[in-house]
């Protein structure tokens, strides 16, 4: 056997493992390649003996300390029970064996030592001794500061919509002109840049290669007619000048080409206008050949299109060029995998600067590839080294992807679970080397093994591992043959796939039982060979990667003085020694800390250009993939009754999630709510209770929103790739999802399930959140958005399962009933609306009892109240109708008065009345002077109703006046399509100059700053914020809310309330009499951080809730705790509120059908509800609540009725905004 010696450092050597203990010494000589010699030693071979193997002294003597470590660890894996004396003997016993067992693994002594350094160290007379199960255990009671580990998205990287820019490229284009360029590619290699452009000229597609080599050039090229892997010579008449034809191809001599910018090489083929998949090319240059990555330079010319129709519905959300390319690639890249990962490596290397994009696409090709939809080899043999060095540069590169691309690190990570580690050197070259051993050693020179001896030679690959794992499994269970299939199978390799391969395998095992423990020697030691090759995540080849430590098998006190070794820090040696001797523990808690430090270790390292930086990358990915399994190979044990454990676990795994996630601000916020509700934890303590249900609640908004994300970014490039590749509908469809449901959230999800129902519980919640309380019957439909049918009128009475409410919509004409499972805050827009029209609103936590309200599509149910919940019940519809139902609480009296221009533009508060602005204003001019002192009310002026339909008139908008006149007879007429229209051209409208004087002086004199003092765009601003407030009238949701209360839209009119915005730290509603119990003495408010927005409209997770009794309004009682993912804040400014007539009409809310709209854009911030004083300040809270109710108090004495009352908090000071009566 010939083994290349590998340079390590200044030295080179040959590292031989010594596996057969009959071998007493090994021979060699050495052969000097560069001068064809062989050196010898004294004309004979150099000869070392190698010393017996003692079997009586196979183990070092092992430390009682250890043996007592694994004996607890032992006893509290089987649950901690009373234990006998025996019994402890017993525990003792297994320990010895259990540890003597590591060692005949290979590992020694120090790497136990370090593994269990951190295990429990309580003597063997404690172990009879279970500790109580009230106190919470000490490795509870953990925290890590992990705000450190914030990822926050940049925004200055852009993806890019074409291949990469260069000075090259520039240079090129100015030559020869950018116009009719249709693609362009770059290449790089070494400091030669390589740009090739295709363009149409007069008719005729030109394909332009340009260079900046320095020496003499010639292109060698052909051209490719029906794949990219075929190279023909090219047809005489379109050879460039200075062109001669040689076997097979054409060779060009590349052109000077100088400017006063600069100087390049260019040949320019005109292919007429001839049909070719692409062109082939090598570069000679400077008496060598210029290649890629080895390979020919390879140009796609015609974009491949779907087998089964056009592919162009796809393009959004896709780096179109770049899956046209594999497309057209995928036939020299199922040659072998080698192939593959060189065209992998080097699309990577030229679809940098696209960003997240074009590693998505990456993504989906690498997991097409591994779940097997693409060819692994055809009809080539290739070396395993060859493959292995292939993967080795493509892992180099997505390495240093993850460095210089922080956005895209998710992307990276989730390509390298699908690639093997790879590398250089002997490393692929032993998978052929070793399995010959095998053979010989354990005479296993025919059937199944050789087969799969020349299928190792011609093309290893990943299912070599399930291959070998499956051998030993036969062998281990006394050569069962079904074990070995089972095993096969297990992994996708059934006989007729090994059968299929170049070099196939059409026989099964057949060994001799002497031979059963050589061979599983053997195969086991050649099982980490092939996974330092293939298996780059897998657990156990990735720590011996990185912990090829000088101090194996050396005393453990010198190896503990050594600060680390190779970068790594002994605690991380000793977390990964104790990860790899506990990973089948029963007891996973010490496993999962472990887990947990190391990757906390390796986080650091991760992102320097450490020299494991590669190893620790799929390490990290390794040890993500072992907290899940763990975790779901557990699951089912976990005792959900006991808070303290499962939160403790919920933690880890929120902890994994954190260190895996891009953006993970929202995770890392969570994380340390979770912490604080951990430590504080309180047995059947319903305040507690509910603080841990609003963190569980924002955690599955962060899930979902994580879901989609992954679906609206990965799902376009599956699909448009899928198609051209001719991959099946379903793996197509299912890919996105398939890679959520294999992560880390998919687990935290299953937890967080489990658990909710234990907290509803505690908390006295029940399934549902009743918002709207009202007995109803109706028939059962399904939607999965409200908003989608919102236009639709039911004929029937209709009860709506809905999995999505916004808040934006309006309940649709017939509906006595919604239920969902989002949450809603009890005073949004649409949970008022629904109150109003008397009908049933109620958000649904359990979600079996969901799906199964699904299951009732088309039966008739009645829905009834009992204490909190619903009980929804199965009835005869026979005599089910609208008529007998109150669909509508809207008095058929109620209309619209048409309001007339009072001749100004602009009013001052004193001016309001209810013939020139709306119960808005005039609520404002109310409160002011008769509030107390500290309840502040914000300064306003209006701009009255009829003020939109003259500025439409005016004669500078006579155009737009008249398209909105035909617009609206179109929408009269049924077309509602052209609501947005309407609205998009009062946008266009133009500001009469006697608005924008009388504005300015009503605010000036109200002591509001001018919008136009800070310049014209400044009044830009608020011009477009005023016509925003004017178009919402067309709103959809409003349009058909007054269609339902049958109200005339045409009488509608807008006012505009102009206030100065109050950049509050909280803000809030009051509803004076509950609308939940309908008890009049009591008050109900919820608060948001920010502004008000996040509360009435359409933001996910629910606000903070309190109640207070009128007669004990300083003793506020918390309802709820807040699970919004943002708050909302602004910079000094003005906002412009919405102001209708068809708002606030006796038995009539049209609460949140118009927008209010603010000059400035809204900040949005990630919420950190661990250190906001409303939450973890008793003291702040209730003063701090009890001043809100009392507001609500006094606003509502001032009307002598209910009020719905919205309001900011700043400083400490309350400011009312509005206040309405309460419907």
């Amino acid at each position: 056997m010939q083994t290349p010696f590998v340079k390590n450092g200044e030295t080179y050597v040959v590292n031989i493992e010594l596996r057969d203990p009959k071998i007493h010494a090994i021979e060699f000589v050495l052969k000097d390649g560069s001068h064809d010699r062989w050196l010898k030693l004294n004309h004979g071979n150099f000869h070392v003996e190698i010393p017996e193997h003692d079997a009586s002294a196979s183990f070092p003597s092992i430390p009682k300390d250890l043996i007592d470590r694994k004996a607890y660890l032992i006893w509290e894996s089987r649950g901690r029970p009373q234990s006998s004396p025996e019994q402890q003997k017993q525990d003792y016993a297994d320990a010895i064996t259990e540890l003597q067992h590591q060692l005949s693994k290979g590992i020694s002594l120090n790497e136990l030592q370090l593994g269990y350094m951190n295990a429990s160290t309580k003597s063997k007379a404690q172990v009879g001794v279970e500790p109580s199960r009230c106190e919470t255990p000490s490795s509870y009671r953990r925290r890590h500061d992990v705000e450190k580990w914030l990822q926050r998205c940049s925004k200055e990287h852009k993806n890019m919509t074409g291949p990469p820019s260069s000075s090259l490229t520039n240079l090129v284009e100015k030559s020869i002109g950018g116009n009719n360029v249709v693609s362009q590619q770059n290449f790089c290699v070494g400091n030669n840049e390589i740009v090739v452009l295709s363009k149409v000229v007069t008719g005729d597609y030109h394909i332009l290669v340009a260079s900046n080599v320095k020496s003499t050039a010639v292109l060698h090229w052909g051209v490719s007619k029906s794949s990219a892997g075929e190279w023909l010579t090219p047809p005489s008449d379109m050879l460039p000048e200075k062109s001669k034809t040689v076997v097979g191809a054409c060779q060009t001599y590349f052109i000077d080409i100088s400017t006063t910018e600069g100087s390049f090489k260019l040949v320019d083929i005109n292919l007429q206008q001839r049909k070719f998949v692409g062109i082939q090319f090598v570069i000679w240059s400077g008496g060598s050949w210029i290649k890629n990555n080895g390979a020919n330079f390879f140009v796609a010319l015609q974009p491949m299109q779907p087998p089964n129709g056009k592919a162009d519905g796809y393009r959004k959300g896709i780096v179109k060029w770049l899956l046209d390319e594999i497309s057209v690639r995928e036939k020299e890249a199922e040659r072998s995998l080698m192939h593959r990962f060189n065209i992998a490596t080097e699309l990577t290397e030229r679809c940098k600067v696209e960003g997240e994009l074009a590693l998505i696409g990456i993504l989906v090709w690498m997991r097409f590839m591994m779940c097997r939809h693409l060819t692994w080899n055809k009809n080539y043999n290739v070396k395993p080294r060859e493959i292995s060095e292939a993967q080795d540069r493509f892992t180099n590169l997505l390495q240093r992807t993850f460095l210089d691309q922080p956005n895209d690190r998710e992307i990276v990570r989730l390509v390298m679970t699908f690639v093997g580690r790879g590398g250089q050197g002997d490393v692929g070259q032993r998978i052929r080397d070793e399995i010959l051993m095998i053979q010989r050693n354990n005479d296993c020179k025919s059937g199944m093994m050789e087969e799969w001896h020349q299928k190792l030679h011609n093309n290893s690959s990943l299912d070599d591992v399930f291959i070998c794992e499956a051998l030993l499994n036969y062998l281990r269970c006394g050569l069962k043959r079904d074990v070995y299939w089972k095993t096969l199978n297990a992994h996708g390799l059934t006989k007729e796939k090994l059968a299929s391969y170049d070099r196939p395998i059409v026989s099964e095992p057949h060994f001799r039982m002497e031979a059963k423990e050589g061979l599983i020697h053997d195969l086991t030691m050649y099982l980490k060979t092939l996974k330092a090759v293939h298996s780059g995540a897998e657990l156990e080849s990735a720590i011996e990667s990185c912990l090829a430590s000088p101090f194996k098998n050396q005393d453990f006190a010198r190896a503990d003085r050594v600060n680390a070794f190779g970068g790594l820090s002994l605690k991380l040696q000793g977390c990964l020694n104790f990860v790899k001797t506990h990973i089948g523990d029963e007891n996973i808690g010490p496993l999962m800390e472990k887990l947990l430090e190391s990757r906390i270790e390796i986080r650091p390292l991760l992102l320097t250009t450490h020299r494991l930086a590669k190893e620790l990358l799929f390490l990290d990915l390794a040890l993500a993939s072992a907290v899940r399994t763990t975790m779901e190979r557990r699951l089912k044990n976990f005792n959900f009754k006991y808070p303290p454990e499962i939160m403790f676990f919920i933690s880890l795994v929120l902890e994994n999630l954190c260190l895996s996630t891009v953006n993970n601000e929202d995770l890392i916020y969570c994380t340390k709510d979770w912490y604080r509700v951990s430590e504080s934890y309180k047995p059947r303590d319903v305040q507690w209770a509910l603080q841990t249900k609003a963190i569980l609640d924002r955690l599955q908004l962060v899930l979902a929103d994580r879901a989609l994300d992954f679906q609206n970014k990965i799902q376009p490039s599956a699909e448009y790739l899928g198609k051209l590749l001719g991959i099946g509908k379903t793996v197509i469809d299912t890919l996105a999802e398939e890679l959520v449901r294999a992560g880390s959230a998919a687990v935290l999800s299953m937890l967080i399930n489990r658990f909710d129902p234990i907290l509803r519980k505690v908390a006295n919640l029940g399934i549902w959140q009743v918002i709207s309380p009202v007995e109803v019957c109706g028939f059962v439909t399904s939607v999965n958005e409200l908003i989608t049918v919102q236009r639709k009128v039911y004929q029937k009475p209709t009860v709506i399962i809905a999995t999505r409410v916004t808040g934006e919509e309006e309940i649709p004409d017939g509906v006595v009933a919604v239920l969902t499972s989002d949450m809603p805050d009890v005073l949004s827009h649409v949970s008022i609306r629904a109150r109003n029209s008397k009908i049933c609103f109620a958000t649904c936590f359990d979600q079996n009892n969901f799906r199964n309200l699904k299951l009732k599509e088309g039966r008739p149910v009645s829905i009834k109240l009992k204490s909190s919940n619903l009980i929804i019940s199965d009835i005869s519809g026979s005599n089910l109708s609208l008529s007998s139902l109150v669909s509508s609480s809207i008095p058929r009296q109620v209309t619209l008065k048409r309001k007339t221009f009072c001749g100004r533009y602009a009013l001052s508060l004193e001016e309001f009345t209810t013939e020139m602005v709306g119960a808005k204003s005039c609520n404002i001019k109310f409160l002011r002077g008769r509030v107390p002192s500290w309840i502040r009310i914000p300064m306003s002026v209006a701009i009255p109703f009829g003020a939109f339909e003259t500025v439409v008139s005016e004669d500078i908008n006579k155009d737009i006046g008249n398209k909105i006149t035909f617009l609206r007879k179109l929408v009269h007429g049924g077309d509602v399509s052209k609501l947005q229209e309407i609205k998009g051209a009062i946008l266009q409208m133009s500001a009469p100059l006697s608005l924008t004087t009388e504005l300015k002086s009503k605010m000036r004199s109200a002591r509001m700053p001018w919008p136009g003092d800070e310049g014209e765009g400044r009044w830009n601003c608020a011009w477009e914020a005023i016509r925003k407030v004017w178009a919402s009238k067309w709103n959809e949701r409003a349009y058909f809310s007054c269609r339902k209360a049958k109200l005339n839209h045409e009488d509608l009119r807008m006012a505009v309330l102009v206030q100065e915005v109050i950049c509050g730290d909280y803000a809030f509603v009051i509803h004076t009499k509950n609308p939940l119990s309908g008890d009049t003495s009591e008050i109900y408010a919820e608060i948001v951080k920010g502004l008000g927005e996040t509360l009435v409209g359409a933001y996910p997770g629910r606000a903070m809730s309190f109640i207070a009794k009128k007669n004990n309004i300083k003793c506020p009682i918390v309802t709820g705790y807040p699970s919004k993912q943002i708050g909302l804040y602004s910079k000094p400014s003005i906002i412009f509120r919405s102001d209708s007539n068809g708002e606030d009409l006796e038995g009539y809310a049209g609460a949140g059908l118009y927008d209010s709209v603010l000059m400035d854009k809204e900040e949005s911030m990630v919420l950190d509800y661990s250190i906001d004083p409303m939450i973890v300040d008793k003291t702040f809270q209730i003063s701090l609540f009890a001043k809100v109710a009392e507001a609500g108090k006094i606003i509502e004495t001032l009307y002598g009725r209910p009020q719905d009352i919205e309001g900011v908090i700043k400083d400490g000071i309350v400011y009312v905004v509005q206040a309405r009566p309460q419907v």
